[in-house]
């Protein structure tokens, strides 16, 4: 029995060990300098305090050692009225100088990143800038910081396309999973780039129903994801304009492949989503998604696997279909949302031009 015990805490150590060796290993993969980001989008957390960084004028992915890895003891409630004009405020320009792209919270302190522009037109200029629980603002440095950089192949041409050249990003187990735009016929893909970073692949060429269009798409990017496993397997639930939710496995996400994803909602026309997380509420599990036009969605994941395929099926009207939804009435303006903590999360409210308010929110 003694030695049963042992062995056991031999193997429990063994498995501790190996680890700390991993994640050693991704923060050792950075080499320190100073990043050249050419734009900051899409963020998205990883292992270790590792943020990455969506850049869609290099059309690049940038993964940087923030150093930020203290546990917080807690996840105190946040609220900060006119984020946006602060954090402009901070950096030395009027608010309408400055645009907010993306915000995530770093799971281990809390910190909340945004990645922003400061200026306008071609003289805008890519900041990092976090807030504490406290509503302390502070610019992230990006001078002498461990970083690496993998670059994407065919990203849309410049103008307008090249904005949503990278439209979301997600750490997933070893990957960084990368929604894009690029400039071949096939324009909508998804890329699966190991971490450490070494090449991107061409990605894979995503085709979708439009139920509200009634037609097979293959140039609408992914707007927003997330990853959720359905019988041990993983796979991303795209949402796209207009508004599908299409289920996508990453198994199938091979370079060069041609992959058509399963529509298994449409949530109404006229519509963008903005922004989406996964959590668990009384032992479910369940999306938050916010949009433009219909508000914050609580989605149930349950029996995701079972729901009917809308693949060729038009919904006309602005009607909705597939996998059930319910609105949360009591969240207006929601621009963007992230976890914060077991049972909360941090949004940014607002209307577009106007104040935006940070605040915590207990999750529905």
């Amino acid at each position: 029995m003694l030695r049963a015990r042992a062995t056991l805490l031999a193997l429990a150590a063994a498995v501790v060990l190996a680890g700390s060796v991993n994640a050693a290993d991704l923060t050792a993969s950075l080499t320190k300098g100073t990043p050249e980001l050419k734009s900051a989008g899409p963020l998205a957390f990883g292992p270790e305090g590792i943020l990455f960084v969506g850049d869609t004028a290099g059309a690049a992915i940038f993964a940087i050692g923030t150093e930020d890895t203290t546990a917080a003891k807690s996840f105190d409630k946040v609220k900060v009225e006119g984020i946006n004009e602060k954090i402009a405020n901070s950096l030395g320009v009027e608010a309408k100088a400055l645009a907010i792209n993306d915000m995530a919270v770093n799971p281990i302190s809390g910190q909340i990143y945004f990645s922003v522009s400061r200026g306008t037109g071609n003289e805008a200029k890519p900041v990092i800038v976090k807030v504490d629980s406290k509503g302390k603002i502070g610019e992230f440095s990006l001078k002498d910081v461990k970083f690496s950089k993998v670059t994407l192949s065919n990203p849309a041409a410049e103008g307008r396309n090249r904005r949503e050249a990278i439209t979301q990003i997600a750490f997933v187990k070893d990957k960084i999973y990368v929604a894009v735009l690029s400039n071949e016929e096939f324009a909508s893909k998804l890329r699966a780039i190991p971490f450490p970073f070494k090449d991107a692949d061409k990605g894979a060429s995503i085709e979708i129903w439009h139920t509200a269009h009634a037609k097979t798409e293959t140039a609408s990017p992914v707007r927003t994801f997330v990853a959720y496993d359905i019988k041990g397997e993983t796979n991303l639930l795209a949402a796209y304009t207009c508004t599908p939710l299409v289920r996508i496995p990453v198994t199938s996400l091979k370079p060069g492949e041609k992959v058509k994803g399963t529509t298994v909602a449409e949530l109404g026309n006229m519509n963008r989503p903005l922004d989406m997380i996964t959590y668990t509420k009384g032992g479910k599990d369940y999306i938050l998604l916010t949009n433009s036009a219909h508000g914050v969605m609580k989605i149930p994941l349950e029996g995701l696997d079972k729901v009917e395929s809308l693949n060729e099926k038009p919904v006309r009207g602005g009607g909705t279909a597939g996998q059930k939804y319910e609105k949360v009435e009591s969240l207006k303006d929601v621009q963007q949302l992230d976890k914060y903590g077991k049972d909360n999360a941090i949004v940014l409210v607002g209307k577009a031009g106007g104040a935006l308010t940070l605040e915590t929110i207990e999750l529905p």
